[in-house]
């Protein structure tokens, strides 16, 4: 069986057309969509459309909240992440109980036996004045649009009144005129960048030893990977009700390694930022014999298939 992945890294271009999944919120009846400036490949200056990557680790870490529910005693979930609230585990009064003056490495001990999402999306343990930090295993860049391959529209929308009569305006503060608005919507080739580092699931790293058993790390890993790959092919974000996106494909390079040698990244938007993967993974293999693969995809579907892979190798 090949050895299990320690460290992967995905970078590559997601095409979404017409969504709105980031915004920075509105001005008068406008919302305003996300902009960024980015130095492209030929060192020029540009302002493209960006979904921030809070809103993609957002995403994944849904998705990983979704498969720990699925009654898996390996993820166990704290009170707070049980109810999926933004504070997690400083949101759970039981864990705070019987902590008393326990050592931040104790209290990262604790967090991460008792919670599948503090431990691998990481939290900073603030209640009660303490400052315990756990980071997370997972990271995502910015999902920068590509200059020359993404545009950002605004779209007249009216709210539809049976009374046809009933104007523009409401002057009652009850919301029920006919309201004009304006609407974003995007389109275009995103690029993507994501690092995981499997090995970290269940590793205290201030006491510098894992606090699980192989078995349930392993549980663990094969979850966060699996919601990696599912925020990669199930968007979600903002107005999703009647805009949600339409995802094309996503091409790029999955890259892994084996031992403590890192998967190597290289940001798609570089024109050749797959030939480079690939040629920085053999040269790493120069100097850590087999350590290192990477991996073309074309398509959704091969990305799935090679994470798909690794889940299994888990």
């Amino acid at each position: 069986m090949p050895s299990s992945p320690r460290t992967v890294s995905i970078s590559g271009r997601l095409t979404i057309d017409m969504h709105s999944l980031n915004n920075e919120g509105g001005e008068g009846n406008q919302i305003q969509t996300r902009m960024v400036h980015i130095v492209d490949g030929e060192g020029n200056l540009q302002v493209v459309n960006a979904i921030s990557g809070d809103m993609l680790k957002h995403i994944q870490a849904e998705h990983l909240w979704s498969l720990a529910g699925t009654g898996n005693a390996a993820l166990p979930l704290c009170d707070g992440c049980q109810k999926f609230s933004a504070n997690r585990i400083n949101d759970d009064t039981a864990f705070f109980q019987d902590l008393g003056k326990a050592s931040n490495e104790a209290i990262v001990t604790r967090v991460i036996q008792r919670c599948t999402m503090d431990d691998a999306e990481g939290i900073l343990i603030t209640r009660d004045n303490r400052s315990a930090p756990r980071k997370s295993t997972v990271e995502f860049g910015w999902a920068v649009g590509l200059p020359e391959k993404t545009r950002t529209e605004q779209y007249f929308h009216v709210k539809y009144v049976s009374e046809r009569g009933a104007g523009s305006g409401d002057q009652s503060g009850a919301n029920v005129g006919q309201n004009i608005f304006y609407r974003p919507a995007n389109s275009g080739i995103y690029a993507v960048v994501c690092s995981v580092e499997l090995h970290r699931v269940g590793w205290n790293d201030i006491s510098r030893e894992y606090v699980l058993d192989e078995t349930t790390r392993r549980a663990r890993s094969k979850a966060l990977l699996q919601s990696v790959l599912y925020t990669l092919i199930r968007t979600n974000g903002a107005q999703r009700n009647t805009q949600h996106p339409h995802v094309l494909g996503f091409e790029g390079v999955v890259s892994w390694s084996t031992t403590a040698t890192p998967a190597p990244t290289v940001s798609a938007l570089a024109a050749d930022y797959q030939d480079q993967m690939v040629a920085i993974g053999q040269e790493l293999n120069r100097l850590d014999s087999g350590a290192v693969t990477s991996e073309r995809v074309s398509s959704s579907a091969e990305l799935a298939r090679v994470l798909a892979d690794l889940v299994e190798r888990i």
